[in-house]
């Protein structure tokens, strides 16, 4: 932390004082500089911002330019009414529920600012997966993904006269004022030298830890190396956010042990290369047992939870295994093509487990056992259909179809990580909070960074790019508010 005399207002002309530098161009960081700037043209006044980016100009630096986008939405755009709950249960009651009702109340207004600047959402009437969303069945996404939004809010935030943005730009320190005041950040030039950038407000919005090799040892634990990154994008989160909050004497939120990750085709060199449907077949280790009750709730419920338990304790390897009935009913479709390569195939089981680089006689075993444990009830995907195994260890609770019709098909997995849990604590307006509960004047923080999640894998699916737009909108507002 370094510590400016209070005279930084009179900086020369060659060092301009910003009134909002936002460290971090993804979806929480241009919706804060893109609201600020609407809104303090409102009220009639020329505001000057930075966007501080360590990514180059023209690459898809960060998470945001490369997510899906799904949103966990009904067919007005309400937010799921279950989330909160879900939050509660998922976290033990540790999880800031005042956040979580602000989130449910204010997407809806997220949504209508994203329509009204051009940005394309789609809906899903989803008929044949079961979603376990309190959505009627429904959830969206944005035309083109992450990348069309952050397209978009760029247009609108150069179309001001008094933005600059600064690539290949690491925001590395926070300036104060004598009384603790923010008053800007320290970067470090792709040169490699220091620099300093001046501002009444600073946006902390650079995502988490994930790219930070060091810090996911210190934090995640052992063998955290062996976590790929879904997108490489996410090398630039490397949790100089989170490091600066802290020099500041800020709080924390989230568990810094836990983190998001999905199951991933191995042989793909696709980004978000997800395999989605882990819950309408069975899925191995590399000795062709399982190892999970892949039924055990809804399939985006489960999708991180499997994911982490194949890092943390089946040596990074994990093959999902089905039937031709599965592969005829979801496919083509987001369930299994997400990855860009056609599962394996086989006309009999040995002859999959040998594509898939598996003992034929192990995989055999485990499929016959799990085939004859199977009870009468009927398969049904849009619902917890009760059709589960007994006498396995792990039982399947719920759509065990018997895996008997050929051609089978597998898909070789492994766990990539998407975003880490642990960051700093904001209050609902995403100013940052000192360890003593009072905001930190002139700090803000949304996104990634801005800590929610608890436990090693509870995220309720489809609801972070919600969160980070909507808590970047609200504090590019409260911003403009504070100036």
């Amino acid at each position: 932390m370094s510590t400016i005399s209070s005279s930084t207002k009179s900086l020369p002309d060659a060092d301009p004082v910003y009134d909002l530098i936002v460290v971090g161009s993804g979806f929480a960081g241009c919706m804060t500089a893109l609201n600020f700037l609407e809104d303090t043209k409102t009220q009639g006044k020329a505001a000057k911002v930075v966007l501080i980016e360590a990514g180059k100009d023209g690459e898809r630096c960060g998470a945001s330019r490369w997510t899906p986008a799904f949103f966990r939405l009904d067919k007005n755009n309400k937010f799921d009414s279950h989330f909160r709950n879900e939050m509660k249960f998922g976290s033990n009651g540790l999880a800031d529920q005042a956040y979580c009702e602000k989130l449910e109340a204010e997407v809806p207004n997220t949504v209508k600012f994203l329509l009204d600047h051009g940005i394309i959402v789609q809906h899903q009437d989803e008929r044949n997966v079961y979603l376990g969303f309190n959505t009627g069945q429904n959830f969206a996404k944005a035309e083109g993904g992450g990348y069309a939004i952050i397209l978009k809010l760029f247009k609108y935030i150069l179309s001001f006269p008094n933005v600059d943005i600064m690539w290949e730009t690491n925001a590395e320190e926070l300036l104060t004022q004598d009384d603790g005041t923010i008053c800007g950040v320290k970067v470090r030039k792709n040169d490699g030298r220091f620099a300093k950038v001046f501002g009444d407000q600073v946006m902390l919005s650079c995502g988490g830890f994930e790219g930070n090799r060091e810090m996911l040892g210190r934090y995640v634990g052992p063998r955290a190396e062996q976590l790929g990154l879904v997108a490489p994008g996410l090398k630039y989160n490397t949790g100089f956010g989170l490091k600066m909050g802290l020099q500041v004497g800020a709080a924390t939120a989230g568990s810094f042990h836990g983190l998001h990750c999905e199951l991933v085709d191995t042989r793909s060199s696709k980004p978000e290369a997800t395999v989605w449907g882990h819950s309408f077949g069975i899925v191995v280790n590399e000795h062709s047992k399982r190892f999970y009750d892949e039924g055990n709730r809804s399939l985006f419920a489960t999708c991180e939870v499997i994911a982490y338990e194949t890092w943390r304790d089946q040596n990074q390897k994990a093959y999902f295994i089905t039937d031709a009935p599965i592969m005829d009913r979801f496919r083509p479709g987001w369930v299994y093509d997400t990855t860009d390569l056609d599962p394996e195939k086989g006309d009999t089981i040995e002859d999959l487990a040998v594509k898939l680089g598996l003992v034929p006689q192990e995989l055999k075993k485990t499929v016959d056992e799990y085939n004859a444990s199977i009870n009468g009830k009927e398969f049904n995907p849009m619902a917890l259909d009760g059709k589960s195994t007994f006498g396995l260890t792990p039982n399947k609770t719920n759509w065990a179809a018997p895996i008997k019709v050929a051609p089978f098909y597998g898909y070789p997995l492994t766990a990539k990580i998407v975003f880490t849990f642990g960051g700093l604590k904001v209050d609902l307006d995403s100013r940052v909070l000192s360890t003593t509960g009072t905001p930190i004047p002139g700090l803000y923080c949304a996104g990634e960074l801005s800590g929610l999640y608890y436990n090693e894998t509870v995220h309720p699916p489809c609801s972070s790019a919600l969160r980070c737009l909507t808590f970047g909108r609200l504090a590019g507002k409260s911003a403009a508010r504070d100036l």
